[in-house]
């Protein structure tokens, strides 16, 4: 997992990792992290890894939009 900060945000590069581990890795990335919410993920131009991390987010039941293709912010967890 790269994780980095850009603009002061927290990023998760998603960039080789494998569709099966991208779920929980997601998962554990915004739950350890929510306290500097805004997060920004990075999923490339993988239509399918785009899909998956939205899968994953919703599970989690949190606020997020798609600010470019490829990358998705989270905005913050829903009450």
């Amino acid at each position: 997992m790269k994780t980095s900060y850009e603009n002061q945000i927290l990023h998760l590069d998603l960039h080789g990792v494998r569709h099966p581990e991208v779920e929980v890795m997601v998962q554990d990335f915004v739950l350890n992290n929510q306290s500097e919410l805004p997060l920004i993920v990075i999923c490339g131009n993988s239509g399918k890894m785009i899909e998956l991390v939205g899968k994953a987010l919703s599970d989690l039941s949190v606020d997020y939009e798609e600010t470019r293709y490829g990358r998705i912010r989270v905005n913050c967890l829903d009450a």
